[in-house]
């Protein structure tokens, strides 16, 4: 990723954010207008910006060879900050939800002094600026209605995912009885893949004048990595390291649906399954410890590895049926950047 890039897409963040604070749509005052400006600039540009920055990236692979014109920069940006504020707009609610502590290094919005349960409006307002961006900027192109039912679409495969996975991990049930591959493969299809993988590349090939409904097998190969991403996302947890991977793992107290507690469900032993039974959704130390030997009993990273070579390949001769050289281009480059992340 060329800084300059990254410098651009910044500099659009800026357009943006001061065009929502002087949306003609609202009156605002001083206050307000600061409130805003202190709540984007706290939640919305602070992560790594990839799924952003892969509007761009995209886009550049489909035109190839041609040159973007400031203009297509631009508009590339603009979408790639749709999905940042989409991104934003869920993790300050899942954040208040989850009753999490710190996101990105800092203390979550909703736990600021000033803040408060105010966050939760902050996350409809997050939401609202979608819309406004794109009104103000795609208003008059030939996709302008394919892109609002994407990223209304998005959103409720998003929130539906959340949902299953909130009702799945109700506190007070801990039964691991419910806890399968095929409701982790849901959980993480609706709630991850989507906005993280599909969205991207959805709006990067309705700017290159593509129609979506061509493009389903695109939409499967993305939905398919989102869930390997998430499936390293649950390894990294549990054994990353975390001054590398920036957070100290938790599924383990939090009984999350991780595919590492599916994966030890599928092969432990009646003794094995007691132990989980009895220690998983713990947040004592000790029990926490004893999951953790037991996922190295099992060889869990050697199943893993396993996993990661096997869908790396299965993904890669998905890609190459592909007719189109530039969109196995942009699929190749998605999987290049996660195969084999540490973080």
């Amino acid at each position: 990723m060329s800084s300059d890039l990254k410098s651009k897409f910044l500099e659009v963040y800026e357009t943006l954010k001061s065009e929502l604070i002087h949306d003609p749509a609202f009156e605002f005052d001083d206050d307000s207008r600061q409130w805003v400006e202190r709540m984007l600039d706290y939640n919305v540009p602070g992560g790594k910006l990839n799924r952003g920055l892969s509007v761009v990236d995209s886009y550049k692979l489909l035109k190839g060879e041609e040159e973007l014109t400031e203009d297509e920069v631009f508009l590339a940006c603009a979408l790639g900050w749709c999905i940042e504020w989409l991104q934003a707009y869920f993790l300050v609610l899942d954040d208040i939800m989850d009753e999490s502590r710190t996101r990105r290094g800092q203390p979550c919005w909703f736990r600021l002094p000033k803040v408060g349960m105010i966050a939760v409006n902050d996350g409809v307002v997050l939401r609202n600026h979608i819309p406004r961006i794109l009104k103000k900027h795609f208003r008059s192109k030939s996709y302008y209605v394919d892109l609002l039912d994407l990223f209304n679409e998005v959103e409720f495969q998003t929130a539906s995912g959340q949902m299953i996975d909130l009702i799945t991990t109700l506190v007070g049930e801990k039964y691991l009885s419910k806890y399968s591959l095929s409701i982790h493969r849901r959980i993480v299809q609706y709630k991850t893949a989507y906005y993280s993988f599909y969205i991207p590349v959805a709006c990067a090939l309705l700017m290159f004048g593509e129609n979506l409904d061509d493009h389903v097998q695109v939409k499967d190969v993305l939905v398919e990595m989102g869930t390997y991403f998430q499936v390293q996302d649950d390894y990294l947890d549990c054994f990353g390291a975390p001054e590398v991977i920036g957070k100290i793992g938790t599924d383990i107290e939090d009984f999350k649906c991780s595919w590492l507690v599916v994966k030890a469900l599928e092969l432990a032993n009646e003794e094995q399954k007691k132990l989980l039974n009895e220690n998983y959704g713990s947040k004592d130390p000790g029990s926490v410890e004893k999951v953790k030997e037991l996922y190295h009993t099992l060889n869990l990273q050697g199943v893993f590895e396993d996993y990661e070579n096997k869908t790396h390949e299965k993904l890669v001769k998905s890609i190459e049926t592909h007719p189109s050289n530039a969109v196995q281009a942009v699929l190749k480059s998605f999987l290049g950047k996660i195969y084999k992340r540490q973080k």
